[in-house]
């Protein structure tokens, strides 16, 4: 008998299943892989100071992390990316890379660091989420852990302050969507028909930043541009978690700036070396994972219907 699995995260709002982007990539990886858990809100106990979200626990195993959640999840077999080539392995194992690296940092800043998101939006909805007294405590702490954690990846040195790198912060992740944007073009996912490890990552980081009533949020209104991204979110909360109607995938520009190609040619090198050691690991023979039948998008369905 399969021992069942428990998801604890935080609940959900602004017409997504959790506000929390590393609960929200964890959450849409089950669904694309079949996975079934039972999602438990730390919404209102004393979880909220205690449990590090997302975590996964299966028997007498916790785990916390999307990116070990995900391996463990694997080694249940229930494999989201298991029909990928090794070419695409590599490149999911690439962009999630840069996604951690370049995006994460600016989604922590903007709703955890910048002043007034933090004290209209992210704060209050913390805060009336957590029982007493640890409203008082929990958006503080996780505000701290969001900084130190954006200071230990982007700053060189000690002394550089918030303020100094904050330029650089989103100027990063507006590269990385302009990137993430030129390689899903016009389609529902990034590889194929049905979505990935990385489609998750990407729907993780990037819903809350969409959906969310931010009061000051330039990399919102540079995410909203990037039609094809927006579509991209809204098909799989339609699809995936009865969300509202997708939006159409459109063409992605043609023209493309010159840091724009520069991100390019350094995910590709890095896909190419995690290719080559892909390869060896794909040699070894794997269990067909239990996945279930790819989803049709919404926008296909209505396209299939005689005029």
């Amino acid at each position: 008998m399969a021992t069942s699995m428990e998801l604890r995260c935080w609940g959900g709002d602004w017409g997504l299943p959790s506000v929390h982007a590393e609960s929200l990539v964890v959450l849409a990886y089950c669904k694309f892989s079949g996975a079934n858990v039972t999602v438990s809100p730390i919404d209102w106990t004393w979880r909220t100071l205690t449990v590090t979200t997302p975590e996964l626990v299966c028997g007498d195993s916790t785990v916390t992390e999307p990116a070990d959640i995900l391996n463990f999840l694997r080694k249940q077999r229930f494999n989201a990316d298991y029909e990928l080539t090794a070419r695409q392995g590599a490149d999911t194992m690439a962009y999630v890379a840069l996604v951690e690296e370049k995006l994460r940092p600016a989604i922590l800043h903007t709703f955890w660091v910048d002043a007034e998101n933090y004290a209209n939006l992210t704060r209050p909805w913390f805060a009336s989420r957590s029982p007493f007294p640890l409203n008082f405590l929990v958006p503080s702490r996780h505000a701290n852990n969001a900084l130190c954690r954006i200071l230990l990846s982007k700053v060189e040195s000690p002394l550089y302050s918030i303020t100094e790198v904050e330029g650089k912060l989103y100027s990063d992740a507006k590269e990385c969507l302009n990137l993430l944007s030129h390689r899903l073009g016009g389609d529902h996912y990034f590889f194929g028909n049905s979505p990935s490890s990385l489609d998750a990552f990407v729907f993780g980081f990037m819903a809350p930043l969409h959906k969310a009533a931010l009061p000051s949020c330039p990399l919102q209104s540079h995410l909203r541009q990037l039609a094809n991204l927006t579509g991209f979110i809204d098909n799989i909360l339609a699809v995936y978690f009865s969300g509202s109607q997708p939006g159409s995938p459109v063409p992605v520009q043609e023209t493309v700036d010159a840091n724009l190609q520069k991100l390019t040619q350094l995910v590709n090198k890095e896909s190419n070396l995690i290719e080559k050691m892909d390869d060896n690991l794909r040699s070894s023979p794997q269990l067909k994972p239990r996945r279930p039948e790819p989803k049709p998008c919404l926008a296909n369905e209505g396209s299939s219907s005689p005029a």
